[in-house]
């Protein structure tokens, strides 16, 4: 059995639905959701919904039971996240699961992103666990861009902190798919795959191909890292969430969220999504 943390989160959704595509039996996956009334859509497909939450240990010993391969996607619970992490973990050695997946973020044992620190404890509390394991170091997503292009279109501008950084975004679909791949087969243990997408751009670049497909000129504002971080939080974004997006930026400008290893591309045998194409889809969305 293969068993999904956050299955009802965007990613969990598409990578269920990724191995579905690979052929894997909907009787063989199990989604483990904090609020089960949100999976209804995923029990009508045959996929076994499990109450699994971080905050109650007992119920993840259990919704483990019987599962061989575990992917646990990144709580986006930003309070103590390795200690949520740390609670599947311990559960998955308890079940006895064969191999567990971890969606991580790029470079995260030598960037300072502050985004990274709580990955870089997680990867290390599975290693010492061990489980065995592979870790899938997601790069940056182009739904961060593309997820807000309505009010992006509304103030003309895309705000950031970057610089003329160059980063390498994909999509949750191409990310879904790699996990889907690992999840189903062999080779992987012990694998770190730094992924990304294959082109590297600017913001600059998104703003410019924003504005070619949609018709209306949009620019980029570079901001001092201090600066983004107050007018994110006049958005009303929390303090510590906004000093995160503020220092992720930082990181994309000295290259920290730009990989050239092209694993994302070898693990789904195909190019990854194209910004172009990325944006045109949210355009038609």
């Amino acid at each position: 059995m293969i068993a999904i943390t956050g299955a009802t989160g965007h990613l969990g959704r598409l990578t269920l639905q990724a191995l579905l595509q690979r052929g894997v039996p909907a009787s063989d996956l199990v989604a483990l959701v904090r609020n089960p009334e949100k999976a209804a859509d995923l029990a009508a497909q045959g996929i076994e919904v499990r109450h699994a939450d971080y905050h109650q240990p007992a119920t993840l010993t259990t919704a483990l039971q019987g599962v061989d391969v575990l992917l646990l996607i990144s709580s986006s619970d930003f309070q103590d996240r390795a200690g949520q992490h740390r609670q599947v973990v311990d559960a998955a050695k308890t079940a006895g699961v064969k191999r567990l997946a971890y969606t991580s973020i790029l470079k995260a044992d030598t960037t300072p992103m502050l985004l990274a620190r709580d990955h870089d404890a997680t990867e290390t509390l599975i290693r010492e666990s061990g489980l065995p394991y592979v870790f899938l170091r997601n790069g940056w997503y182009t739904e961060n861009y593309t997820g807000t292009l309505e009010q992006t279109l509304t103030q003309g501008a895309i705000l950031g902190a970057a610089g003329d950084g160059r980063f390498t975004p994909a999509t949750r679909q191409d990310y879904a798919e790699a996990a889907a791949v690992v999840l189903t087969t062999e080779g992987h243990e012990g694998a770190t795959y730094e992924l990304g997408g294959d082109e590297a751009i600017t913001m600059l670049d998104l703003a410019v191909e924003l504005s070619r497909q949609s018709g209306q000129t949009v620019t980029y504002q570079n901001l001092p890292a201090e600066e983004y971080t107050r007018t994110l939080a006049s958005f009303g974004l929390p303090d510590g969430f906004a000093s995160i997006l503020a220092d992720s930026d930082a990181g994309i400008e000295r290259g920290d969220l730009a990989t050239h290893s092209g694993d994302l591309r070898r693990l789904i045998g195909r190019p990854t999504t194209p910004l172009a194409n990325a944006l045109r889809a949210a355009l038609n969305a």
